[in-house]
């Protein structure tokens, strides 16, 4: 069975040990790790920092993964830049620098998956289809380039340190799509080896990849990493479950009858403000929605 997790991009207001403890309490048995200013900050790490964070992870059987969606550790003024389809060459290795010591800080950590996403398009061009009866933006080989020699770099790194790479299509990014992913695999064919995909299941509600188990069980083979969270009306902005239109029942279902083994990590990243109260709530509407599943017999 997979492990529910939650992600610290909602514990911001915390220290990752901290975070561990208040997690491993709640019944979590996963911490998801945004390297971010102040958490784990991968251009001011300390190795102790590091050794304590696996110690006390390894102690409370907490399973680890590395998020590297941290919004301005290498921009002060720009959200998510440089990223891996910046035209500058010196700039996108900014972000695969920053993603390489992301990779090397996994490996530290003994966790086992690294997830990423594209990054947005300057002029805002989309590589995926909008609808599955639809063609992406044929105009943009240059990102694509960009973003399939980004990508190989990363998993050749990766190999070597006995990491999994775990691709994350994202709302308003050049991939966006469950299909983004399948089109980035296409196109690298085998230099593509090794990746896999980072699903949020609320990005479906926004993408109208619906419903949500239909997508899980088509990506089933190469389900790497799950993000769970709540949508309401296609807008992309994390809620907490039940207060959108995300089917929860039906999402983790589709996770256990696909036989998916990695963590599921709840997702929240407007909460830290509420951190531990939005981990304790979420943690308890997982739970009930796990159980409401199996009192009707569908697990």
């Amino acid at each position: 069975m997979f492990r529910l997790a939650y992600n610290t991009n909602g514990l911001a207001h915390h220290r990752v040990v901290d975070a561990l403890r208040l997690v491993a309490g709640l019944g979590y048995e996963g911490l998801s790790i945004t390297p971010d200013v102040g958490q784990l900050d991968p251009y001011q790490l300390r190795g102790e920092d590091v050794r304590q964070t696996r110690r006390v992870a390894s102690e409370l059987g907490l399973e680890l993964s590395i998020e590297t969606g941290a919004r301005y550790v290498l921009d002060p003024a720009r959200k998510h830049w440089p990223n891996l389809l910046s035209p500058n060459a010196a700039e996108r290795e900014r972000r695969l620098d920053f993603l390489r010591r992301c990779i090397d800080l996994a490996a530290a950590l003994d966790a086992r998956v690294v997830a990423l996403w594209a990054g947005t398009a300057e002029g805002g061009a989309c590589g995926d289809a909008k609808r599955d009866d639809a063609a992406g933006d044929r105009g943009c080989m240059a990102e694509w380039d960009r973003l399939c020699a980004g990508v190989e770099t990363l998993l050749d790194h990766a190999r070597g340190s006995g990491i999994r790479l775990a691709f994350e299509p994202e709302p308003g990014m050049f991939i966006e799509r469950p299909a983004g992913y399948a089109e980035l695999k296409r196109r690298l064919g085998g230099r593509g080896a090794g990746l896999g995909l980072c699903l949020d299941v609320g990005h479906c509600l926004c993408t109208g990849d619906l419903p949500v188990s239909r997508v899980i069980a088509a990506h089933a083979g190469e389900l790497l990493h799950v993000h769970l969270d709540d949508i309401r009306s296609g807008r992309h902005e994390h809620l907490m479950f039940g207060e959108g239109e995300l089917d929860l029942a039906d999402a983790l279902d589709a996770l256990l009858q696909t036989n998916y083994t990695g963590l599921a990590a709840v997702e929240l990243s407007r909460d830290s403000h509420r951190g531990a109260e939005a981990a304790r709530i979420a943690i308890e509407r997982l739970r009930a929605a796990l159980g409401s599943r199996a009192r009707g017999g569908s697990i």
